[in-house]
């Protein structure tokens, strides 16, 4: 965190932290612990959501946008600070809390490739206390990605940042743009061109801008004409492929497990393991056995 000013009996460190790719700054999400204290906020340049990890309710004030909030935040609400507006708050407990910091060029971003029209005039709200079970969910999965600190995932940290932009755009934003719907899929042709390319990326960090863009549309429209295509979300299938290939090197080859794992696209022994036993019931050592 960067504040402006803080006091409390000290400064707290984050917990845990993804940070943003520096080649592609999207996000960058952060947990901390805070003891009781007040301070002021501001991010140049970053939207930010902050959503209250506590079991019990903790009593807040917040004041940003001229307006004051002063009551109990519940586990699962969240706040939303617009880049470039200054926020106060004071609260009384220690606070868990999870921070989600987009750069405001990847929100307009999001916005110009998904919008029509009218996309680099959206902004978000200032939003006290609200609750709203997608971007919870979707704040979840970026917790459990904290949590495991796995690296190689970046798809499925794009593909959660997208989501994330476009449902902040769809309802806290200033106005409430109409989303395109798309239906039918991928042509053959295209959903073959990707498929492709996947199988010859396997053991790369791929990033889903990269897959959007070689069928020359957003990633909005990408992602969703793909899982109408295979049932699958791009993640989905990538994880898929991965597991099927360490499962052909399993049975063809005498490589180590980590060699394996680092062929087929995961970043260590541990992260095939787990996630290999996820797909098949079993380990990649009793994998080989049977």
């Amino acid at each position: 965190m960067t504040p402006l000013a803080i006091q409390s009996p000290q400064t707290p460190e984050p917990l845990e932290s993804i940070p943003a790719d520096p080649s592609s700054p999207l996000i960058q999400v952060e947990r901390a612990l805070n003891p009781p204290g007040e301070g002021g906020f501001c991010f140049e340049g970053e939207h930010t959501v902050s959503m209250l990890l506590n079991p019990r309710p903790l009593h807040y004030v917040h004041r940003q946008d001229g307006k004051t909030f002063t009551g109990l935040v519940q586990k699962g609400e969240f706040i939303i600070t617009p880049a470039q507006v200054p926020l106060f708050a004071r609260w009384q407990d220690e606070e868990d809390y999870l921070q989600i910091r987009l750069k405001t060029q990847f929100l307009q971003k999001i916005a110009l490739e998904t919008l029509s029209k009218g996309g680099d005039r959206l902004e978000l709200r200032p939003t006290f206390r609200t609750h709203d079970p997608q971007v919870a969910a979707i704040a979840s999965m970026f917790l459990t990605e904290l949590n495991q600190q796995q690296a190689g995932n970046q798809l499925y940290l794009d593909s959660l940042a997208n989501l994330l932009a476009v449902q902040l755009l769809r309802h806290h934003a200033t106005t409430q743009p109409q989303l395109p719907s798309y239906t039918g899929g991928l042509p053959q042709r295209q959903l073959l061109q990707i498929l492709d390319y996947i199988d010859a990326h396997l053991d790369q960090n791929l990033r889903l801008e990269s897959l959007a863009q070689l069928l020359d549309m957003s990633q909005f429209h990408f992602s969703r004409l793909f899982k109408q295509s295979l049932g699958l979300s791009p993640h989905q299938y990538l994880l898929q492929q991965r597991i099927e290939r360490a499962k052909q090197l399993l049975k063809q080859t005498d490589q180590s497990i980590l060699d394996i794992a680092l062929a087929a696209g995961f970043n260590s022994h541990s992260h095939l393991s787990r996630q290999f036993r996820q797909w098949t019931g079993m380990t990649p050592k009793a994998y080989r056995a049977s």
